[in-house]
């Protein structure tokens, strides 16, 4: 959410207006998940919910990763000719005038560099190639007047024929994310504290949350520069996985239960822990209770 104008770029639109747009829808629909968590969290319940999310969350960063790899590998040709012929010349890279070797488009990028590309003609469609320049808003100007309208100026991300696939991918994260992750863990954890110890378990869980919202945040861009855009999708990707498996272990229904119920089950719990059973889990609590109801139930079918 917070850097997908940045996100967009990274995938390949060069316009800033149209990853503000982008960007304004991707914030259009978190806002309509939400309301769509709040009707279903009542109805499919809040663990059902966070398995959902989560599966549709590792799934779209996959296509993130897979997207953001093709064009890390398929970067765009720099043409070669301008490191000493034409008026661009001298606004060349530094760095890419005294290579001798053939650069990429993510390889100008990386030397703080901008990618100014040519237009395409019909037979060229998908196949991109540019000048790599001196990232300035000067030559940003030139490179559009020396190339007509039909050019573009890269600073942040490269050209791809698959940009668009980045895009829908990060429009479906946040269609799984909002209405299940998005609000879960708020519910799920202002019903499983005791009564005495709501305030400062509640207040603990929200520090946690917000630090690693902050660490998040903060390093983001960071791993983007430092191993690439996929990598950084993938390294999320097995965080989400991380989670799946939390969720689907030790995070019990609590759909349609009181407090007091809530508070009996994780006490529950506590003593299957201190009689030995170091592995039992809060589902482990919740099958052996619904066993007993179960044989209650049974009981006085038959009496009956």
């Amino acid at each position: 959410m917070y850097y997908s104008p940045t996100i967009v770029q990274l995938a390949g639109f060069a316009s800033n207006t149209t990853a503000l747009l982008l960007s304004l829808i991707t914030s259009g629909l978190n806002a309509l998940g939400s309301l769509l968590g709040m009707y279903l969290i009542d109805r499919t319940g809040r663990r059902r919910l966070a398995i959902v999310s989560l599966s549709g969350v590792i799934l779209t960063l996959a296509m993130l990763t897979a997207a953001f790899n093709y064009t890390e590998t398929h970067s765009p040709p720099v043409l070669t000719t301008l490191r000493t012929l034409g008026t661009e010349s001298a606004y060349v890279c530094p760095a890419f005038r005294t290579s001798n070797q053939d650069w990429t488009c993510s390889q100008c990028l990386d030397k703080s560099c901008g990618f100014c590309q040519t237009p395409l003609s019909k037979k060229d469609k998908g196949h991109y190639t540019g000048t790599c320049l001196v990232s300035n808003s000067t030559v940003e100007h030139m490179c559009h007047r020396l190339r007509h309208s039909g050019s573009s100026w890269f600073t942040r991300g490269c050209p791809s024929q698959f940009g668009w696939l980045a895009v829908l991918a990060m429009a479906l994260y946040i269609c799984f994310f909002a209405p299940g992750m998005g609000i879960v863990p708020w519910t799920v954890n202002s019903e499983i504290y005791p009564l005495k110890y709501r305030g400062i378990g509640g207040g603990l869980a929200a520090t946690c949350l917000w630090v690693s919202n902050l660490i998040v945040s903060e390093t983001f861009l960071t791993l983007t520069t430092a191993i690439g855009v996929s990598k950084t999708f993938m390294i999320f990707m097995f965080i989400a996985c991380f989670t799946l498996v939390f969720v689907i272990l030790f995070v019990p229904e609590t759909k349609s239960m009181s407090l007091e119920q809530l508070e009996e089950m994780l006490h529950n719990l506590y003593l299957e822990k201190k009689n030995g059973n170091k592995w039992s889990s809060v589902c482990y609590i919740l099958k052996k209770r619904d066993k007993g109801q179960k044989a209650e139930n049974d009981e006085d079918a038959q009496s009956v």
